[in-house]
């Protein structure tokens, strides 16, 4: 088959799904070809045997070659669904994974749709978090910090097209950016992973922000300083609510119970695994 010789939509997507490993083949195709061609799903069916120009098999074929290496197609389109949200994102953010639903969901269970609330949303990344709750709640002022200027870049970037102009953004190392003020609930998605853990080096894991994945020697560095301190920036009865590992629940509980959080409780995903953890400031 010579470079110039017309092949049809559905060709192309074959190939690339043989060229690509693993469960997803099919879908990260899609993915790929919907972001190179800048069209909906449906055309794909649609024009499934219209040929392809040259120059669009051309990118095509290089973004799948790009995803054959291991680069993450998040990365490749430049996109991410999260919630409800389109989300823009790069090398700078962590990629929104579905379990992070988990924690809004949870977040949302506690903020009340009827009274004004202020919510922070600890290392930020695209905004994921924070918008996703904002949407859902007009009611609420939403803080949403990063250490990485590059980061916030992006989910303020996230929250201008979204329109949600009630989230603000700082910059500063976790609890920094809260110095004088209080929250009625602090959610966090923080790094979780053993620094030495293999699978840094593994798959999507390689292309994502080291300091957004890996926390010390057990991955609880960073969760240790946030049960520490985040009590004395919650309102009395305020929630903290922290996504970990499937097998960091018991420690985290421990860490909650031994500072003196109340209500403390694993809650855990789909795959039934520990993936939130939360507390209570005492009243």
């Amino acid at each position: 088959m010579s470079a110039s010789s017309p092949v049809s939509v559905r060709d192309v997507l074959a190939d690339a799904t043989a060229r690509l490993s693993g469960p997803d083949a099919r879908h990260e195709a899609e993915l790929l070809l919907l972001h190179t061609l800048q069209c909906a799903r449906s055309w794909l069916f649609a024009h499934a045997a219209d040929a392809l120009g040259d120059v669009d098999r051309a990118r095509f074929s290089a973004l799948v070659a790009r995803r054959a290496e291991g680069e993450p197609v998040a990365y490749l389109t430049g996109r991410r669904g999260f919630w409800t949200l389109d989300l823009d994102v790069d090398g700078a953010t962590l990629i929104p994974r579905p379990e992070t639903e988990l924690l809004v969901e949870l977040a949302l269970a506690r903020l009340p749709l009827d009274r004004p609330l202020e919510v922070a949303d600890l290392g930020t990344g695209s905004g994921a978090i924070a918008l996703a709750v904002a949407s859902e709640r007009p009611n609420a002022r939403v803080l949403a910090t990063d250490f990485s200027e590059a980061a916030l870049a992006v989910a303020a970037r996230n929250a201008q097209r979204h329109a949600l102009t009630a989230v603000r953004f700082a910059h500063g190392s976790w609890l920094v950016p809260l110095q004088g003020q209080r929250f009625d609930l602090i959610a966090s998605n923080p790094p979780y992973i053993r620094s030495d853990d293999p699978h840094l080096q593994q798959g999507d894991l390689r292309f994502e922000p080291a300091t957004a994945l890996a926390s010390g020697e057990d991955g609880l560095a960073d969760i240790r300083l946030l049960v520490a301190g985040a009590m004395q920036h919650l309102h009395a009865g305020g929630w903290l609510l922290l996504e970990h590992g499937w097998d960091q629940g018991a420690a985290i509980r421990l860490l909650l119970q031994q500072a003196g959080w109340d209500a403390v409780e694993t809650v855990q995903d789909l795959e039934q695994r520990d993936r939130v953890t939360l507390g209570r400031r005492p009243a």
